[in-house]
């Protein structure tokens, strides 16, 4: 069951984050989604780490999630699904409005100095400009995993279609 948190991750849902990915990573900012049992799916990243953008807001963390939506993309969904945006306005105009909520919740969970910094350091155009997962062309979907971590934090046109034609990526949640 899928549980929309938004908090500072405990240290041990930090040992499962570096777990699930391998490597304790830079810059996370909150734990944005968890199971039944707590454990973290999704995680929210700062906008800089290290001086330079983090390419992506929303953090998909989860193995039982990223093994399912990495066999989709094997199969060819994402080749499928940008001929269907091209081919269904709604969810185009569904999907714009994720990339708008997306630069919005970028900024709105940027600390003013931080919104400084990005400025001095010349990155506001690019992060106003950068959808999810930092892609540039809003009517691409480039990766199922960044789409699917927004959807599990927040809300995403992709996700709600991924869980409505692919069901067992929802039931991967526990």
């Amino acid at each position: 069951m899928l549980n929309r948190v938004d908090l500072p991750p405990t240290p041990e849902q930090l040992d499962i984050i570096a777990d699930q990915l391998g490597r304790k990573p830079k810059g996370i900012q909150a734990v944005t989604a968890i199971d039944s049992n707590g454990t973290p799916l999704a995680i929210r990243m700062h906008s800089l780490v290290d001086k330079a953008p983090f390419p992506t807001l929303y953090w998909l963390c989860s193995d039982r999630l990223k093994v399912e939506l990495s066999h989709l993309e094997a199969a060819g969904v994402i080749k499928a699904l940008e001929a269907h945006l091209l081919e269904t306005p709604e969810l185009m105009m569904a999907y714009r409005r994720s990339h708008e909520e997306y630069v919005a919740d970028r900024w709105r969970f940027m600390t003013p100095e931080i919104k400084a910094e990005v400025d001095t350091l010349g990155f506001a155009t690019l992060l106003k400009e950068r959808g999810v997962g930092g892609i540039s062309n809003w009517q691409q979907v480039r990766c199922l995993h960044t789409q699917y971590a927004h959807h599990l934090s927040t809300h995403n046109a992709i996700g709600a279609w991924i869980d409505q034609h692919y069901p067992e990526v929802a039931a991967a949640i526990a």
